[in-house]
């Protein structure tokens, strides 16, 4: 595999400030976006993101690609638990949907900025100290165990919501496009500064759990971060897709579990034996699709036998 050289950097620099600056613009002063454009923004981003594995291929070999896709699909599986949570903070705090779009571009941003720093420390921490490999392995399977135990469909309301409420002077109305207003002669926040603030800490939190899971596959700092930066491109589009269906994924927070063991015992066993890049993206689409699946399944059971979508038990008699 060939390692890359500073215009590699220089290439995909260029080519996510392009992609950041046309997403910026399309989306410039809160115009609404509906869900079928949102749906071909998507295959947009994921275009790109595959057109960028061509690049790898093309000038790093095919081991280097293979990695990128794997981190990239690992990547792209697990921000499906971002969109729960951006969901959860735009409903807890009444953000209407022209605001949204705001919020997601913050939390974008962030996103890139803690993937960079969690990427480039947690490379740096494993050239250095084998041990840390253990580290990452407990991070990993203790997200995939509070995965496997929380259904994210079934909050009601975010942690991170509830602690900040309790400590910013906020005003209750969400309509405001600005994070401070003056109310009775007081600067307060507005909801929306809350969710950006509540949006950058679950960035931060997610991190830690899908950086790890990008190094089981590769340590080579390029592709991990390139994989990561355009799977969370697409993140506003893909909220914007799923956000009417996100609660009926029922099964789906066992598929991510699943995601998240594979990764420890990988980057454990990676001493001894090599699951392959090709391998790890079969087992990995595989659990998501079968999980999404049985929640689109289950979804239709319920609604033939007449009860709520988001109803896990039978109601008592």
């Amino acid at each position: 595999m060939q390692s890359p050289g500073t215009w590699h950097w220089i290439v995909f620099g260029a080519t996510l400030g392009a992609l950041l600056a046309l997403d910026l613009f399309v989306h410039r002063a809160g115009r609404h976006t509906t869900r079928r454009s949102a749906i071909v923004w998507s295959v947009i981003w994921v275009s790109a993101g595959l057109a960028f594995s061509a690049f790898i291929f093309a000038t790093m070999g095919v081991k280097a690609g293979e990695e990128y896709l794997a981190a990239y699909v690992i990547e792209k599986s697990l921000s499906t638990d971002n969109l729960f949570l951006f969901f959860i903070i735009f409903q807890s705090l009444k953000v209407p949907e022209n605001n949204q779009h705001k919020v997601l571009s913050w939390g974008i941003f962030g996103a890139l900025v803690f993937r960079l720093i969690f990427i480039f420390a947690g490379v740096a921490a494993l050239e250095r100290w084998e041990w840390v490999t253990w580290i990452f392995a407990g991070l990993l399977m203790w997200a995939a165990y509070r995965s496997l135990r929380e259904d994210p469909t079934q909050k009601r309301q975010s942690d991170f919501v509830r602690w900040l409420s309790a400590r910013l002077p906020i005003t209750g109305d969400a309509r405001p496009k600005t994070f401070f207003i003056e109310h009775d002669g007081k600067r307060v926040a507005t909801p929306l500064l809350l969710a950006v603030v509540a949006v950058e800490l679950s960035d931060i939190a997610f991190a830690i759990d899908s950086v790890p899971a990008a190094l089981a596959v590769t340590r080579q700092k390029f592709v991990v971060y390139s994989s990561n930066a355009f799977a969370i491109l697409g993140l506003r589009a893909l909220y914007l897709v799923l956000a009417s269906t996100l609660k009926r994924m029922t099964y789906l927070h066992y598929g991510l579990a699943f995601v998240l063991a594979f990764a420890a015992v990988k980057i454990v066993i990676s001493k001894w034996v090599e699951i392959s890049p090709v391998i790890s993206v079969g087992i990995i689409v595989v659990a998501i699709g079968l999980s999404v699946w049985l929640s689109l399944r289950r979804r239709r059971r319920n609604e033939r036998s007449g009860r709520p979508r988001g109803d896990r038990h039978p109601q008592p008699a």
